[in-house]
């Protein structure tokens, strides 16, 4: 993304659970008057950013939901389809892969085009892909098939989200936005399963989970279309210039047209704005378009060839993987072990959804907590009006500060239930450590990248 770089974890600070600082303590900055302080990182205001935080927390669930409502109809699926329970379990693969290529897509496209075109592309194709499989009745290959394209439209809005998150928010804010947004749309990692479940026992059938989603995307597409103004910095700079074309809400759209028996609009000279941080800029003007260029979306790949990058990613993408091996089998732990039915089944996911609503509120405290420490830790100013320069800030040391104790944590708490599941303790004993797993592997994961 244009905003949020690749980090280099050489160092890690002093423990994230001392005690917070005054606020007199945290040095900030007033808006100042030199030359640098007078262009300030964004033009959206307190009430546009709370517009912007509703929208991206609806669009984010896109995600978690279509992969976790998913979960329950496992069993369902393989005797509707007559396949084994691992040929479904082949369409959670397939899912997994294409959350990995979606945001080489469409994540760097958003850079180029901006981000609401690409937003309404992508929730365009986990929409249709949803009606699909809720009118596929008897192919498995197509069931195959249309979950990747669903995984393809749907894993990409994280990443975009995180990036509209850093057009409008100054580094030393952005935990604020993000810590509320990420813990409201983590929601849906609890409430999915449930909601599969419920579905799939009152209809006894799975078409109605995915017409749930049917309307769940049609929804937000119709949301993101009249409410997300663009962001993206390379396109609009720092919001000041007037959205044109694409840029456009439906609502602008059709206030314009409603304009259009006045009297004819004054020719305007071509404006130029610059993103000083990003060395970025765009000319628009009347009758002319503005030429961009798309990245090329395999560069990514790059960075697991950076050493410290790759360490980064690879502590980040292992706790991913374990909360899916976790996900996955806990259908079968709790039938089996536990002799749960399917509500029961369903409603074992809440401990650990509960866990990554906690974590994901917890990420933002943490985020700007330790911001703040690291900035006085190197005697440097805040600067909330114009953005801080990450090229002359430890941004790697402000992310990783603590991360040693949440990883600890983690690993224990997954020791525990691997072995509380292989002793068959009490079944809330593994309840209670699923949720530890969410709560101190969520904070981990997002703070540190």
């Amino acid at each position: 993304m244009s905003e949020i770089k690749p980090t280099v974890h050489s160092h890690t600070g002093e423990a994230i659970f001392a005690a917070p600082l005054a606020e007199t303590d945290a040095q900030e900055a007033e808006p100042a008057t030199n030359a640098r302080s007078a262009v300030p990182y964004t033009t959206f205001t307190k009430a546009h950013k709370c517009l912007i935080t509703v929208i991206l927390t609806s669009t984010m669930l896109a995600s978690p939901l279509t992969a976790t409502i998913y979960l329950p109809l496992l069993p369902l699926l393989a005797k509707h389809f007559h396949v084994s329970i691992q040929a479904i379990n082949l369409t959670i693969t397939l899912y997994i892969i294409f959350q990995a290529i979606s945001p080489l897509l469409f994540a760097t496209a958003s850079d180029s085009f901006g981000r609401r075109p690409i937003l309404l592309v992508t929730y365009a194709l986990c929409t249709v892909s949803s009606l699909g499989l809720a009118l596929n009745k008897s192919s498995y290959a197509v069931l195959l098939v249309l979950r990747g394209v669903q995984s393809l439209g749907a894993s990409a809005v994280l990443a975009i989200a995180y990036g509209v998150i850093a057009d409008v928010c100054p580094p030393a804010e952005r935990g604020g936005m993000q810590g509320p947004t990420m813990g409201a749309a983590n929601l849906a990692v609890c409430l999915g399963p449930v909601i599969g479940c419920l579905v799939a026992l009152g209809t006894g059938s799975y078409e109605w989970v995915f017409w749930a989603l049917v309307i769940f995307g049609g929804g937000v597409l119709f949301l993101v279309g009249f409410g997300l103004p663009e962001t993206a910095r390379s396109v609009f700079g720092n919001g000041s210039m007037e959205a044109t074309g694409r840029g456009k809400t439906w609502w602008n759209l059709f206030q314009a047209r409603s304009k259009m028996k006045r009297a004819a609009t004054e020719i305007e000279n071509v404006n130029e704005v610059v993103d000083e941080k990003n060395g970025c800029g765009t000319k628009v003007g009347p009758g002319m378009k503005a030429k961009f260029k798309m990245a090329n979306p395999m560069a990514a790949i790059r960075i697991l060839f950076w050493k410290d990058a790759a360490l980064v990613l690879w502590m980040a993408g292992s706790p991913y993987a374990v909360w899916h091996a976790v996900q996955t089998s806990i259908p079968s732990i709790y039938a089996d072990t536990y002799h749960f039915n399917e509500l029961q089944i369903g409603l074992s996911y809440l401990t650990g959804g509960f866990g990554t609503v906690n974590g994901g509120y917890l990420n933002g405290k943490l985020m700007d907590w330790n911001y703040k420490i690291t900035a006085r830790s190197i005697g440097h100013t805040i600067d909330k009006v114009s953005g801080d320069d990450l090229n002359n800030f430890p941004i790697e040391c402000a992310k990783a500060r603590g991360s040693y104790y949440l990883l600890v944590i983690y690993i224990a708490a997954l020791a525990g239930y691997g072995w509380s599941v292989q002793a068959r303790a009490h079944e809330a004993v593994p309840l209670i450590l699923q949720e530890s797993l969410e709560i101190f592997g969520g904070p981990d994961i997002k703070t540190i990248n």
